[in-house]
């Protein structure tokens, strides 16, 4: 068994155990559901790595772990009933299987249960790991809400695109190794040190998940392919494809972006702005920048105070993440 399998173990069971048995069922059975569908468990796996580097052992940071990965998986119902999305993980939705009602009311009680899981620590650590959680989940809505913004804007630049997933996705990783790190004992300036890793290992990984969404394989993707092509997200490809493009491909990339995509044109828009990403130097240019926010995040690793082993534990993490299919 590798280390990190032996963290996802750990959590996994840690999970199952929290999940509560009693009723509603209407409310926790959707909770249940989503957080059974399994996932890559990263956020929580960073938080038990991050408080056993630092020097205490992994099942201190078991309530932080489960905090990070019960909020991640309520912003994932929610926006699943956003994004109108019909799988998850492979899998129906929340709201396909249920309603959208369900998934709006279930996803509420996952929220409050994450800020529970954190009740298992003493103040002052307890303050600290809610007040970094509340600040967290503010941006990952204000992530979203700029997420929503860009469908409907014809113009975004990719800085305003690279400060949205900062929000929606690379804070919470960086609040998973921030908690881990303080669980572990670690001085504030290595908690943000590490926080600053997260942050930029949640951008590559979010460059990479737009990456997957046009080129993925379906069975390990486990979404629909091509999804944020037909809800029009001006993701890192649209970005590289309309700054290395030529006038032709910009032009037929912008018109197919500039309007609602009907049932009809769905496969024919996939893959006709697939090839456009490729044409462009899109496609490779995208893997690229993945490689680039890889490496920035691991000269974070190198200024720690950790032994070297530690430090091998994350970078051997971020390539995993590079290498990944999924």
């Amino acid at each position: 068994m590798t280390v990190l399998s032996a963290y996802q173990q750990l959590f996994q069971t840690a999970l199952k155990d929290s999940l509560t048995s009693k009723g509603p069922m209407g409310l926790y059975d959707p909770i249940k559901y989503l957080l059974s569908l399994g996932g890559k468990r990263m956020r929580p796996v960073l938080t038990l790595m991050a408080a056993e580097t630092f020097g205490k052992n992994q099942n201190e940071a078991l309530g932080a772990a489960l905090a990070v990965e019960i909020f991640h998986n309520f912003t994932l119902m929610h926006d699943d009933v956003m994004d109108e999305a019909p799988l998850r993980r492979g899998a129906p939705t929340v709201h396909q299987k249920w309603d959208v009602n369900t998934a709006v009311l279930s996803g509420d009680a996952m929220l409050i249960q994450a800020y529970q899981a954190l009740e298992t620590y003493s103040e002052p650590l307890y303050g600290k790991l809610t007040r970094l959680l509340s600040q967290t989940a503010l941006e990952v809505c204000e992530g979203q809400q700029y997420d929503l913004d860009f469908e409907s804007q014809q113009e975004v630049t990719e800085a305003q695109y690279l400060e949205m997933i900062r929000l929606k996705t690379a804070v919470l990783v960086g609040c998973a190794l921030q908690m881990g790190a303080w669980i572990g004992g670690a001085s504030d300036a290595d908690a943000r040190t590490l926080y600053e890793f997260g942050m930029l290992l949640g951008t590559a990984f979010q460059i990479q998940d737009d990456y997957l969404d046009a080129f993925g394989d379906m069975k390990s993707f486990g979404k629909q392919l091509g999804g944020d092509i037909i809800e029009n997200k001006k993701t890192i490809l649209y970005h590289q494809a309309m700054n290395k493009g030529i006038k032709e491909q910009k032009e037929k990339l912008h018109l197919w972006f500039s309007n609602p995509t009907s049932e009809s044109d769905k496969g024919q828009k996939i893959d006709e702005v697939k090839v456009l990403f490729e044409e462009s130097g899109s496609r490779i240019a995208s893997l690229e920048l993945v490689k680039k926010y890889t490496e920035k995040a691991f000269k974070k690793i190198e200024m720690l105070g950790i032994s070297g082993e530690g430090k091998d534990l994350f970078i051997g993490f971020g390539l995993q993440l590079m290498e990944r299919k999924f």
